[in-house]
């Protein structure tokens, strides 16, 4: 990831909250997998390929979270528990029918990355996202800056984003959010009027 939520020529990296929740809406009309696969990335700020290693053993509903070995670390083993809504826990039981005789080892989803990225993408053109922001790395930044704009504490989103360093996640705090917002807004009270209508 580069250190910043911007390009080079000064377009944002990620999904603002309205278009954030136009792909949460438009992953649960497509609905079935590529529905629950759209969903679970939204939720949990992941990146496209733990999604796809989610086995069912790795959904936790005791503690209604999604457990994810974050795979972009250089040794195995390392997992996070993500707290997610029991209604996205439902769904993924029902759309996969978890209770039957589903394999606690075998994937959720049997697609590879290329598929996957395609269905985000389709996903969020459905939901009138701007072209540059159809990737599955605009709905994980998307994630992180909601957290932030809504008071999650950095040590917790980096943990929850399965980031090795604070400073990666830090990011996140340089978007501007309702507060800062609010504080330009004193700056214009002043000349406001002057626009006009």
């Amino acid at each position: 990831m580069s250190g910043s939520l911007f390009d080079g020529s000064g377009n944002r990296k990620y999904l603002v909250a309205r278009e954030r929740r136009a792909f949460a809406c438009a992953a649960r009309a497509r609905g079935g997998e590529i529905g629950t696969f759209c969903l679970t990335l939204a939720f949990t700020g992941a990146r496209i390929s733990e999604v796809l290693a989610l086995t069912p053993d790795r959904l936790d509903f005791g503690n209604g979270a999604i457990v994810l070995e974050t795979l972009k670390r250089r040794k195995d083993g390392i997992f996070r528990a993500v707290p997610v809504p029991s209604r996205l826990l439902a769904k993924l039981n029902r759309v996969h029918a978890l209770g039957s005789s589903a394999s606690d080892k075998k994937r959720l989803w049997a697609w590879g990355r290329t598929i996957a990225w395609h269905h985000v993408k389709s996903t969020l053109r459905e939901a009138g996202v701007p072209e540059p922001l159809t990737t599955p790395r605009a709905v994980r930044h998307a994630f992180g800056v909601d957290a932030v704009q809504n008071g999650v504490a950095l040590n917790i989103l980096q943990r929850w984003m399965g980031h090795a360093r604070i400073e990666t996640t830090a990011i996140y705090a340089d978007v501007i959010g309702k507060e800062e917002r609010a504080l330009a807004r004193r700056t214009w009270r002043s000349i406001e009027k002057a626009i006009g209508a």
